[in-house]
């Protein structure tokens, strides 16, 4: 098996020990950024869920404000995103290079997709039942808690599995600009060495990795589904 491996991708046994770290690279950022991502996401999508008109805390001006800031960096593209946020980077990482160097640009990046996804869901919750809370004189804590994230807990797995995809997509986008991972395994050996065999691997292991976050997703979602 080892010989009929090395005749179909030489090189890509060669650099086997590479590959093993570029996958762990990968999946130590997409950890990373996307817990953090979760935590600052929800906070976000939940004042953008109450503050809005008609919301239990309504707030437009603090509302305005915010929709202002993120769609400003989801309107960023990334490659550009990682570049504006050098002065940040360095501050909050200690380096704008590698693998640590990636993770703040991508939480930027992240997070406002995330609470854009996951405003979407809060959305979706019958408005009847937030006012059934309100009779009962349950406080606007008590609603966040027991309404809008325990309603919506289908909708926020499927926000998560999407935000995870795209996190994993934007790691290998990273690579590009030396962030590491994949993406940096990629280019620097199946695009600048012209290592086919490295290329076709790597877009494999992303399909893979992207197949089983849909999948658990999927299944995650169907089983807190009401």
């Amino acid at each position: 098996m080892l010989e009929f491996l090395k005749t179909i991708m030489p090189n890509v046994i060669n650099q086997l020990p590479e590959l093993l770290k570029s996958c762990n690279e990968t999946l130590y950022m997409t950890g990373a950024a996307g817990i953090i991502s979760f935590i600052i996401g929800i906070f976000f999508a939940l004042i953008f869920t109450v503050t809005k008109q008609g919301g239990i805390l309504e707030n437009v001006v603090l509302w305005t404000i915010l929709d202002k800031i993120i769609n400003f960096f989801r309107s960023v593209p990334f490659v550009i995103l990682i570049v504006l946020l050098i002065p940040i980077t360095r501050i909050l990482a200690g380096t704008a290079i590698g693998v640590d160097g990636a993770i703040p640009p991508l939480i930027f990046a992240t997070a406002p997709f995330f609470s854009r996804q996951l405003e979407n869901a809060f959305a979706e919750i019958d408005y009847g039942s937030i006012e059934a809370a309100k009779s009962m004189g349950i406080s606007p804590a008590g609603i966040i808690f027991r309404v809008y994230l325990k309603e919506s807990i289908p909708g926020i797995i499927r926000g998560v599995t999407i935000t995870i995809i795209n996190l994993i997509g934007l790691t290998a986008m990273a690579g590009a600009v030396g962030g590491g991972g994949l993406g940096d395994f990629a280019i620097r050996y199946g695009y600048q060495r012209y290592q086919t065999d490295i290329t076709v691997v790597t877009v494999i292991i992303l399909i893979v990795m992207v197949t089983a976050v849909q999948a658990l997703g999927d299944f995650l979602a169907r089983r807190t589904s009401h």
